[in-house]
């Protein structure tokens, strides 16, 4: 999931020029975020709180 949302960020040119480990949010990423900018730290932290492990099996 975080590999796709750096193919994302890139793709779109969402990181900050001046400081690469910041995140500028568009539309999509700001309904995740719920900010307008995250850094790749806690861009981790949110995304863990939607992240499950698969059930064995």
């Amino acid at each position: 999931v975080v590999q796709q949302l750096w193919v994302y960020i890139r793709k779109h040119d969402l990181q900050d020029p001046e400081n690469r480990r910041n995140i500028r949010c568009d539309k999509l990423l700001r309904s995740v975020f719920n900010s307008d900018s995250i850094n790749m730290f806690q861009m981790n932290k949110v995304l863990s709180k939607h992240i499950y492990p698969l059930p064995p099996g």
